[in-house]
């Protein structure tokens, strides 16, 4: 596991339960333990800092934020033998592009509903039991099998490129709430929800241009969705933001701005909201 944030905690922890595991982090942790929906669970999984440390593994399950990704590829000459696999758990539309060093064979990209919260080093709240989506080959059966002891939910799906931009039109939208400041209850504002719409709509034509089958009621059913969600949610976005860190804008709304301009589709609304969030955090 590369990474050791939300998301690739938990996976750690659950997946330690029943295999054995190595995290590569930046900093050293004792253990893992995570708050989950069936009761908290431990694990001691053996911890790496130094990427020479590394050795040839099964699976490398990458779920860095999408730019940490050259930092993640350190670990991968060491990990990767000539039959491991890679995992790439991260935010977007182009998770195989991103780790182009190993081949598209044993790349598997990962769509993730995992709401966790990382509360310190290695302590972990998961609200919810999650769910996996991968493509329907045989490295992402691969992959599911790896889940099948979990409860978190691993499955393939015969159109994954669909899927990639149905969870990026949810992701897309968030960038109101990093904006603004304030939690999916915004998206009850009707002139928010209007923008929202907006967002979903130019990442529609960017998806359907891309070989996805969107249809345009998806912009009406994400802000449903939003609003539907608890009104103190905070997507990654905007966690990223209050927190300082960088974030992940360019594969949450430039990859829409970048991919349309290929297919000469105009996308100004999430380029201008991209650029005004990166302008007011100099991101």
């Amino acid at each position: 596991m590369i990474g050791a944030g939300a998301i690739g905690g938990t996976l750690a922890a659950w997946l330690a339960q029943t295999h054995d595991v190595t995290v590569c982090a930046r900093s050293p942790l004792t253990d893992l333990e995570v708050e989950t929906p069936e009761g908290p669970i431990r694990a001691a999984p053996r911890i790496l800092t130094d990427p020479a440390a590394a050795e040839p593994v099964d699976w490398v399950l990458a779920t860095t934020k999408t730019y940490d990704c050259a930092a993640a590829a350190a670990w991968l000459p060491g990990l990767m033998g000539p039959e491991t696999r890679l995992a790439v758990i991260q935010n977007g539309v182009e998770q195989r592009e991103r780790f182009p060093m190993v081949p598209r064979a044993r790349t598997v990209p990962v769509i993730i509903d995992l709401p966790a919260e990382r509360t310190a080093p290695g302590r972990i709240v998961q609200r919810r039991s999650g769910t996996i989506h991968v493509p329907d080959e045989p490295a992402g059966e691969a992959l599911v099998a790896l889940f099948a002891e979990t409860p978190i939910e691993a499955t393939t799906t015969p159109d994954f490129v669909t899927a990639a931009w149905r969870k990026l039109a949810i992701n897309c939208s968030g960038i109101v709430s990093a904006i603004t400041l304030r939690p999916a209850e915004v998206a009850n504002d009707e002139g928010v929800a209007e923008v929202m719409r907006g967002l979903v709509r130019e990442c529609i034509a960017v998806g359907n241009a891309e070989g996805a089958n969107l249809p345009d009621s998806l912009a009406d059913k994400v802000v449903v969705w939003t609003r539907r969600a608890h009104p103190q949610s905070v997507n990654s976005l905007h966690a990223d933001r209050l927190a300082g860190r960088p974030m992940e804008l360019d594969a949450r709304n430039g990859v829409i701005v970048r991919l349309g301009e290929r297919h000469g589709i105009p996308t100004p609304l999430n380029k201008a909201l991209a650029a005004l969030l990166a302008a007011s955090t100099n991101a």
